[in-house]
């Protein structure tokens, strides 16, 4: 087997990657929406938290807190205090901030530096404390970041996992075509559906009733082939016994009589490969072949066959008829094997009747479809044979001349008739006698 047929098409959609893209680009955007829904949220966590802290502070002042020259937090809020006169009583270290008219929160700028604000006012003073709004929310998304960080980690993780169960849930998949891409090309036994998924499932199983019916189909080649190199072995060899005496006989009536006994029998060679070449087509089920589906005309259609044989039955003195319906009777399917389920029905019923007796060919309408009917005059076919007749190179005796067909006219049509959806039916004529065979078509 070519390696090349075992790699995936080129440009063809994988499911793998389809799924993989689908549930990482969910995971990617579900991560990223969070990330900022989280940042976002911290970040307002933090400056409520750094506002409670500036009020917090600002209260602690009044409540008699001592502000130490060494204390830290002198450094990082700037503070003013004035008395009940308006006079600023104490100014830690940093921007000389305006006293703000608003009381309790507000922003205000500084020579290019912002500052978030809180005054509270009691009747002894007015504290004010500020903080550097930049450093402020520099903190603030330190603590957001801090927030977002584990959704950053957890996402790739997550993306991990998935990648695995993935390709764990499409095991089964890769496992089915190393199975189809590693067994020879004979090998036409059914996969294993053990382990596979719901959704696998169905496609496995129709695979192995494709190979069921290749394999079937396979076999009834392999039994055709045998069967036809067993057929044609006997009339070649008689065709060339024929010819070594042609040759050994001296000029005269015996050697135009051997040479007319090897041109018949290179005619029944002749119409033997051509009943097999038809029974190998109608087998096939080639709905490309012999033209396309149509609605086909079943009047025309007889009259064309039954012109055909015509010179067999005149030659036999056989009253060949046909009985056509006045309305018009048609069929959807292909005029090139139909032409050739009629002939061979014709032709079996012209050899199996008795100089100087009757054939008809009917077509009788009903309701449901269309029935294409073939009586004879001749000895007919007993029940407990008409099953046997339409296999291959099944002869059920000689002709009314004497001459043995080749067991394939029933075939063809049957072939033929299973194609386009007919039933063949072998029954007794009641009104001439023989063999009557139908050939009941669905509705077009």
């Amino acid at each position: 087997m070519s390696s090349r047929a075992t790699e995936p098409a080129r440009g063809a959609p994988s499911l793998r990657r389809r799924l993989l893209w689908l549930v990482l680009a969910a995971i990617a955007v579900a991560s990223a929406i969070q990330a900022i829904g989280a940042y976002r949220t911290a970040l307002r966590n933090a400056d409520a938290l750094f506002d409670a802290q500036l009020q917090q502070f600002a209260h602690s002042i009044d409540a008699g807190m001592p502000l130490a020259p060494g204390d830290a937090r002198l450094y990082e809020f700037s503070i003013q205090i004035w008395g009940p006169d308006g006079v600023r009583i104490y100014r830690s270290q940093g921007a000389d901030l305006p006293t703000p008219r608003v009381l309790g929160f507000s922003d205000t700028e500084v020579e290019g530096v912002h500052y978030r604000v809180y005054l509270l006012r009691t009747g002894q003073r007015t504290i004010q404390v500020a903080q550097d709004l930049d450093a402020r929310r520099a903190r603030a998304g330190g603590l957001a970041l801090q927030a977002v960080l584990p959704v950053l980690l957890l996402a790739p993780l997550l993306m991990l996992a998935v990648w695995a169960l993935i390709a764990f849930s499409l095991a089964p998949v890769e496992r089915v075509r190393q199975q189809v891409a590693t067994r020879p090309a004979d090998d036409l036994s059914p996969l294993p559906e053990e382990g596979l998924p719901r959704e696998v499932l169905p496609l496995v199983r129709e695979l192995n009733q494709l190979f069921r019916r290749v394999d079937a189909a396979f076999a009834s080649q392999r039994h055709f082939v045998a069967d036809a190199a067993h057929e044609l072995r006997s009339p070649l060899t008689a065709l060339k016994l024929q010819a070594q005496a042609l040759r050994q006989l001296p000029p005269g009536q015996a050697q135009q009589d051997a040479a007319g006994r090897l041109d018949a029998g290179i005619a029944r060679a002749i119409r033997l490969l051509e009943q097999l070449l038809a029974l190998a087509r109608a087998e096939a089920h080639r709905p490309d072949e012999d033209g396309a589906w149509e609605e086909v005309d079943l009047q025309a259609l007889c009259r064309a066959a039954v012109a055909d044989v015509l010179p067999q039955a005149h030659a036999r003195g056989i009253d060949l008829g046909l009985q056509t319906p006045e309305v018009e009777a048609r069929v959807r399917g292909q005029a090139g094997p139909l032409h050739m389920l009629l002939r061979n029905l014709l032709e079996n019923a012209l050899k199996f009747t008795p100089p100087g007796r009757q054939v008809d060919i009917a077509i009788v309408p009903d309701g449901q479809g269309v029935t294409l009917r073939v009586e004879d005059s001749g000895p007919g076919i007993p029940p407990e044979e008409r099953r046997r007749v339409f296999d291959r190179f099944h002869r059920g005796g000689s002709g009314a001349a004497g001459e043995q067909g080749s067991g394939l006219g029933l075939a063809i049509v049957e072939a033929i008739a299973g194609r386009h959806g007919a039933q063949v039916k072998l029954g007794d004529s009641q009104r001439l006698g023989g063999l009557q065979v139908d050939v009941a078509f669905p509705p077009p």
